[in-house]
């Protein structure tokens, strides 16, 4: 048994995007000698595969407006687990640290004293990029990176600072954003972001069912439109996201965009020309 996954410890361990072959070998390996999973909605199929047979397995899954289990009653059922003797994996979508809850989970941990360690995974950012042929950031058009989060509370408006996410210099990945992308565009451009910035909508990363959709950030709230609300989306704005060689095909025909401006003039965009690709 590992040394790192002693009985009556936890792992919060990020499953990354989906697709079983983006997960770390850490994580495989902590999954595999768990005695309880607790699992997030976002987990993708083929990393609940990776879960042995005989080993107990917890639905905590969070949707937005669709919540099986609060963060309190988590934190209990993963306390109440390590307490008896168990190791205990938390499994959530992504990377823990970022739009995780994590701190929730570390903080109720390390107060009844158990030891609780986080296995690091690749985030949907990250695997958007790669989906979609693009950097997040680019030498001379893209310095900054920054990760926000589009969920608000029902009824509020997002409080977020438009000024300095308007950054023209910067890449800007908004998570859980479709239902929020109109609301996200206005408040940019109205901060001084131009309306042809660059913007591509990544739903379902990494999974069988990917699309990659592509277009300006004045027409952002119209690209998510063919979007249903039970499938992930992340938004990725900025300079850097226009600069792609990967053809359509490589998304299965599911790539398809409304026509944007060049990055620079000696950085063109490359849009596939593959026949499977389709205009918006």
């Amino acid at each position: 048994m590992s040394h790192d996954f002693p009985p009556g410890s936890v792992w919060l361990v990020g499953a990354g995007p989906g697709d079983p072959d983006l997960l770390t070998r850490k994580a495989e390996r902590l999954i595999a000698a768990a005695d309880i999973v607790f699992y997030d909605a976002l987990v993708g199929p083929g990393v609940l595969a990776l879960i042995p047979d005989g080993t107990e397995r917890v639905s905590v899954g969070k949707r937005s407006g669709r919540h099986s289990k609060d963060q309190v009653s988590i934190n209990v059922l993963l306390a109440r687990a390590a307490l008896t003797g168990k190791r205990v994996v938390r499994l959530k979508g992504g990377d823990p640290s970022i739009f995780g809850r994590s701190t929730e989970e570390l903080d109720h941990l390390a107060a009844h004293g158990i030891t609780v360690r986080i296995c690091p995974g690749i985030t949907a950012a990250s695997a958007a990029a790669a989906s979609g042929g693009a950097s997040l950031t680019l030498r001379g058009l893209a310095r900054k990176l920054t990760f926000v989060t589009a969920h608000a509370r029902a009824g509020e408006a997002l409080d977020l600072d438009w000024t300095a996410l308007a950054a023209p210099d910067a890449t800007l990945a908004v998570y859980m954003g479709r239902a929020a992308a109109g609301e996200v565009a206005r408040n940019l451009i109205a901060a001084g972001r131009a309306p042809d910035t660059p913007v591509m909508v990544a739903v379902n990363v990494s999974l069988p069912s990917e699309r990659i959709l592509r277009g300006r950030l004045s027409a952002l709230a119209f690209l998510v439109e063919t979007i249903s609300d039970h499938d992930p989306a992340l938004l990725l704005i900025g300079e850097a996201i226009a600069v792609s060689s990967i053809a359509c095909g490589a998304n299965d025909g599911a790539d398809a965009q409304l026509g944007v401006r060049a990055a620079s003039a000696n950085r063109p965009v490359r849009f596939p020309t593959d026949a499977a690709c389709g205009e918006l």
